[in-house]
Formats: structure tokens, C-alpha cells, sequence
């Protein structure tokens, strides 16, 4: 049962998330900014207290016996953006994979209206069980809640105009795929080189071709497992996680690090709580070798290695070498909280690929909102049927990464 440490009522701290999203830069459409007015999100966190539902912060509802989350509420600036990438009309059939709370499926029945419908689909029965009840108790009791592999889809329902997923996906799914409406639009967290973005695909003929590629971070599909890692060091401490379909070696780069490194640098700069992560979209859609690499704080404690964010940043691997993302403080306005962007090379091709970087960095650095169209065709698909552009291969689709003309 909710409760609440303070006087404030639930409305009034829905009105203050809503308000937040909107100063965000979310919820533009006036539709999705009514439906999270109108839906009472605490109703669907019955475990966390009322600041809690209404804080923009995920909240983790299940976790598996090693302590990862198996399921969560998503952020609420992230469901409005994703809602925003959906851009649900009245009367639109929705399918929603991964069911969460319930509370994103009870947003997209008050866009589509009594004349739509929604089904929500989970491979987890309690996490189904949960939703039917939650959506029973504030009346959206038409909702369709399955269990089952939300990979296959819900044919009983389809086509659907409107396919979202809420659980970071590896692969676009052929379900999908086949149950989306000609013109239809899927929106999913897809992971690709290490890094995860919510793509708002149009389905058009045998192919999706992306119009919106926003930074996202989601609990992982079971069953859907394309990145491997391996340790590059001798002790441990620093590790690289690459998809399968790179030829990277961890074997190859062992104590590639102990070799000296050298340093280039961009001349681009970032302040305080400016993004950078656009420079790693960047290198998905031009670099073959990017990856990511993470170091432990022992890594980063005795200089051995140091990326930007020890945890998560990009890396590009060629044979026995590898370049890494970094920064060092600039000064520039006398307040020393400038950094500029670079990269660390090691490895006979280390420089090389330092330099590569750095370009990469330089050419987001002439245009940081640049997107590039992401066009995802199935797999098996000939290469002379592809666009120009980047190919990432998944089991199910071929994903064809470029950047329009004037996005350098």
C-alpha cells in the first residue's frame, strides 16, 4: 500500500512530475501530456511510497535471486519521450511487450480511446498477474494482458498500428515485424555496440526506417543475448563488450594496456551536464570496431586505464589494439569545469584509431543534434538491396546506420 511521508497529495505530486517532463522537453504532445495528467501512477507502484511513484526515477518492482532487476517502472521522462516517439492516434491497435506495472499500457489506452485497443504482453505470470490486477482496481479492465513470449508477438490481435517495447531488445523480432500495419510505427530500446537508444521506426514495404534515436537505458528482453565481453588485462580489471557479429578477440588484446598508451586529443569541450553521448551514436554508424569498454576503480586508481566514464564508454578495436574515449579538464573560463574530449591509443594501430576517434568526435562536435536514419531490413536481405551506410548485422534484421546530408 502507498504511503506518504508528507501532506502532499498524490495530484498534486503528479502535477509537479508532469510539469517537470513538459520543462524537460517532453510530453510535446499536448495528448500525451493529459494522459499523464489523467493516469495515477502511484495506483500501479502499490510497493513504493507516493514521492517515490512521482519522482523522475525508475523504480525496480522485481529483482531475480543475484539481485538484478527483472522488471521495473521505467523513468517518467522516458515513457513520455517513448510516447511521444509512438505518436498514438484515437482508434490505434497497440501492442505493448514487456508489461511492467500496467501503467504505461493504462497511458496508451487514454490516448487511443474506447474506439482503440491495447494489449500488453509479459513472458513473466506474476509480472501479468500484477498488471491485470492494477488495471482492474483503476479501470482499464479492457486492456488485454497475455503471458508469453513477447518476442512472438499476440497474432490473435494483430495488426497492430502501433507496436512498443519497454524491455531492451538485442534483435528486431520478426512477430514484430509481420504484425505491424503498413505504415504502422514500432518504437523499442534497441542495443547495438554497446549502447542502448529508443528508435521510433515507420514500417514502409519490407522495411523500418527510423525518424527519432533518443539515449534510453532498459531492463533486457530474456532470451535476447547477442553481446559478449571478455577481460583484457591480467588481473581483471578492465573488461570489453562487443556484439557478435565483430571479429574481436579479448585473447588477442590481453595486456594490450600495459604497453603505452598515447594520447590525442579533439579540441572540443564540454561543460557541466553537457552530453557527449552523441559522439558514440556517431562512431556505431561509421566505425566497425566500436565497442564498449568499462574499468573497475582499480583500473582507474593506478593509471592503467581511464575512458571518460569508467563504466560505460566507447571503444574502437582493430586486431591487437584499441583506442578508448577520454577527457582531461580545460580551463578555458577560469573555472576548470571544461573538459576536453579525446582518446587513448594502445596497440601497434593505437594512434590510428586514437585519431579516428578523434575525428568522429570533431564531426559531432559541427552539428551535436545530428541523428542518423537508421533503416532495419530483414535478415538475409542482399547487400545490393542496402542504402549506403553502416551495417550492423543482427540474427533478424540488417541495420543499416547513416547520416542525411549536412549531418557531417
Amino acid at each position: 500500500m502507498n504511503t506518504t511521508t508528507s501532506a502532499t497529495p498524490p495530484e498534486a505530486l503528479r502535477t509537479r512530475m508532469v510539469d517537470r517532463i513538459v520543462q524537460a522537453g517532453h510530453a510535446r504532445s499536448s495528448r500525451v501530456e493529459k494522459a499523464l495528467r489523467a493516469v495515477p501512477r502511484h495506483r500501479f507502484l502499490p510497493n513504493a511510497t507516493v514521492e517515490e511513484a512521482y519522482a523522475d526515477r525508475s523504480v525496480i518492482t522485481k529483482r531475480g535471486s543475484d539481485g538484478a532487476a527483472l522488471s521495473c517502472a521505467s523513468q517518467p521522462t522516458v515513457v513520455a519521450m517513448m510516447l511521444d516517439q509512438l505518436d498514438v492516434n484515437p482508434g490505434d491497435r497497440i501492442l505493448e511487450v514487456g508489461a511492467g506495472t500496467g501503467y504505461n499500457a493504462a497511458l496508451l489506452a487514454h490516448l487511443t480511446g474506447p474506439s482503440g485497443q491495447v494489449t500488453s504482453i509479459d513472458i513473466d505470470p506474476e509480472v501479468t498477474a500484477q498488471t491485470r490486477r492494477a488495471l482492474d482496481a483503476t479501470g482499464y479492465g479492457h486492456i488485454h494482458v497475455i503471458t508469453g513470449d513477447g518476442a512472438l508477438g499476440a497474432a490473435d490481435h494483430a495488426p497492430y498500428d502501433r507496436i512498443i517495447v519497454t524491455v531492451g531488445a538485442w534483435d528486431i523480432s520478426p512477430a514484430w515485424w509481420d504484425q505491424l500495419a503498413p505504415g504502422g510505427r514500432l518504437v523499442v530500446p534497441l542495443r547495438w555496440r554497446g549502447q542502448t537508444r529508443s528508435v521510433a521506426f515507420t514500417r514502409a514495404g519490407d522495411r523500418l526506417r527510423s525518424d527519432s534515436v533518443e539515449l534510453c537505458g532498459f531492463v533486457p528482453m530474456i532470451g535476447q543475448d547477442g553481446e559478449h565481453d571478455g577481460r583484457i588485462d591480467t588481473d581483471g580489471h578492465v573488461a570489453l563488450y562487443w556484439d557478435a557479429d565483430q571479429p574481436i578477440d579479448p585473447d588477442v588484446l590481453r595486456g594490450v594496456l600495459d604497453r603505452r598508451g598515447t594520447a590525442v586529443w579533439s579540441g572540443v569541450t564540454v561543460g557541466v551536464g553537457e552530453s557527449f553521448d552523441g559522439v558514440w551514436l556517431r562512431l556505431t554508424g561509421t566505425e566497425p570496431g566500436t565497442c564498449r569498454i568499462a574499468a573497475d576503480p582499480a583500473a582507474v586508481d593506478t593509471g592503467l586505464c581511464a575512458p571518460a566514464i569508467p563504466s560505460r564508454s566507447p571503444a574502437l578495436v582493430e586486431g591487437g589494439s584499441l583506442a578508448y574515449f577520454t577527457q582531461r579538464h580545460r580551463d578555458e573560463d577560469g573555472t576548470g569545469r571544461r573538459w576536453e574530449l579525446g582518446a587513448i591509443g594502445h596497440g601497434p594501430a593505437g594512434l590510428g584509431l586514437a585519431g579516428r576517434l578523434c575525428e568522429q568526435i570533431r564531426a559531432w562536435d559541427r552539428d551535436r543534434t545530428a541523428q542518423p536514419v537508421i533503416t532495419a531490413y530483414p535478415a538475409g536481405t542482399p547487400d545490393d538491396r542496402l542504402p549506403g551506410g553502416h551495417v550492423i548485422d543482427k540474427p533478424s534484421a540488417r541495420l543499416v546506420i547513416s547520416y542525411r546530408p549536412g549531418n557531417p
